[in-house]
């Protein structure tokens, strides 16, 4: 099989798959690797780097992100077409955060595997059994404060939790209080800290947060996916106020927040972005995502400070 779709909001395990097939294809023969984007790549253009053989390399792995970007009848089907077509040469690898693409991609000859977001059960094995093999014990209350700081997929937890060890004493259980030390307060820079000042409406300290961690590289795109996540968790907080559940620990602790950190956050926030308002941060998200990738990503400080001026306004 050389087409591969890759789909779901859980980027640890999709990563995995995805070096999975490079290893396997890259000891079979010689490769040289691509990535593109669909949403600014056309469906010819993907084809043609499938197609075209380099001097040094037998075969070619191409892999296409925002893969749901492609809708029209006519690119999908010159996709479906390569793949029915391939002798195998070369690779095709699909990739989406959602959990479908278009339907006539099932006419496709593919691997096809969707990623979903861990169970509750599962992200709790998950950091309990990271930190028994890094020499931690860990009560439920630390679990519970990790996966409500930290986006859900185990890309997220897995660079968080190995931040967190460098940091945490050892020979002592985990607590909460430290954990949060170390996730909110006294650490570098982070999107969560920058969501509570976006939360506060504090533009000055908001632009310097994202400032200092574009400063210490970190990607945008890394930036950007955790602020869409708090913004995502705020709109479940919205929706739950507004049933009047607001004060049910119960139900809090559902959408992740029950830790006061969080909580206090997400109170802020909801003082001065509305339903409507959270789908528009949601939205300048991926607009400022796909501006990143253009020619004028190399202008990525004035770009960044532009969306974090009109995430800040859209607050009331």
């Amino acid at each position: 099989m050389s087409a591969y779709i890759f789909i779901g909001p859980e980027q640890g395990k999709k990563q995995e798959a995805v070096n999975k097939i490079k290893t396997q294809f890259k000891s079979a023969q010689q490769a040289e690797e691509y990535v593109l984007y669909a949403d600014e790549t056309s469906a010819a253009e993907i084809i043609e780097t499938l197609q075209n053989q380099g001097l040094f390399a037998e075969a070619r792995i191409v892999i296409v992100k925002n893969a749901e970007a492609i809708k029209k009848k006519e690119d999908v089907e010159k996709i479906v077409s390569w793949t029915l077509s391939s002798d195998n040469s070369s690779a095709l690898i699909l990739l989406s955060d959602e959990i479908k693409l278009a339907a006539e991609f099932d006419k496709a000859k593919v691997n096809k595997q969707v990623f979903y977001e861990l169970s509750e059960n599962e992200k709790i094995s998950w950091v309990r059994d990271f930190f028994k093999h890094e020499g931690f014990s860990i009560d439920g209350d630390s679990i519970d404060t990790i996966l409500e700081m930290v986006e859900n997929n185990t890309d997220a937890l897995k660079r968080e939790c190995s931040l967190l060890v460098n940091f945490l004493p050892k020979g002592k259980p985990v607590n909460s209080e430290d954990i949060e030390k170390w996730l909110s307060h006294n650490r570098e820079e982070s999107p969560f800290t920058l969501f509570s000042r976006i939360a506060a409406g504090d533009l000055a300290r908001s632009l310097e947060s994202m400032s200092i961690m574009l400063a210490a590289k970190k990607k945008a795109s890394e930036i950007m996916a955790s602020l869409a996540w708090c913004f995502r968790r705020l709109s479940d907080y919205l929706m739950l106020a507004e049933s009047g559940g607001a004060n049910n620990y119960a139900e809090l602790k559902k959408i992740g927040l029950s830790s006061p950190k969080t909580k206090s956050d997400c109170i802020a926030a909801a003082r001065r972005y509305d339903s409507d308002a959270v789908e528009a941060c949601l939205a300048l998200t991926a607009q400022y995502d796909i501006l990143m990738r253009s020619p004028s990503a190399d202008l990525e400080s004035v770009l960044m400070d532009r969306y974090i001026l009109a995430i800040v306004n859209a607050g009331n």
